[in-house]
């Protein structure tokens, strides 16, 4: 019992634990989101699972417009097993270097914050998986590399278990 509570209380005090995506304030090139995304930009990446292989590939491209102050990026995946997905997000400013952002398989709203060249975006997706859906957490770290590329790094988890990763490449 007393190993089971150590272990408890260590995963507690890592899930605790993280870096501050204002570290990244002095880092260049500075990410200005809408100046990235709008227009086209394509993206390819890969979901791992837990154990490190790789579960999904896939090729997304993004369609990215203003509304007014808001930011629309239309993204259209193909996976490598030929299945096909449609995700719309609307995001919006919430202040200097503050965004939030709507998805119609986003449960609730997502947050995120840019610093220098650096954005964490956190939100729960709603994921179906063999005809049921989980809500999953997402935690994504995006790092502009130069004004034509966005690596972006993700970490999934359910019940502040992880669950996989997912590794995305973007070019404008």
């Amino acid at each position: 019992m007393l190993k089971l509570c150590t272990l408890l209380l260590c995963l507690a005090l890592a899930s605790c634990s993280g870096v501050d995506v204002r570290s990244y304030s002095q880092e260049k090139p500075t990410l200005e989101l809408r100046e990235f995304f709008e227009g086209r930009v394509e993206a390819w990446g890969i979901f791992q699972k837990r154990s490190g292989e790789v579960a999904k590939r896939f090729h997304v491209v993004i369609n990215g417009h203003s509304e007014g102050s808001k930011l629309i990026l239309d993204e259209s995946f193909t996976y490598s097993d030929g299945t096909k997905q449609k995700r719309v997000w609307t995001l919006t400013p919430d202040g200097p270097g503050q965004w939030r952002g709507t998805a119609g398989d986003v449960v609730g709203e997502a947050r995120g914050e840019t610093a220098g060249n650096a954005l964490r975006w956190r939100y729960v997706l709603r994921l179906p998986v063999d005809g049921e859906e989980y809500d999953v957490e997402l935690d994504d770290w995006m790092y502009l590399m130069d004004d034509k590329t966005l690596i972006n790094r993700s970490y999934m988890s359910k019940f502040g278990v992880e669950v996989g990763q997912i590794t995305l490449f973007f070019r404008k």
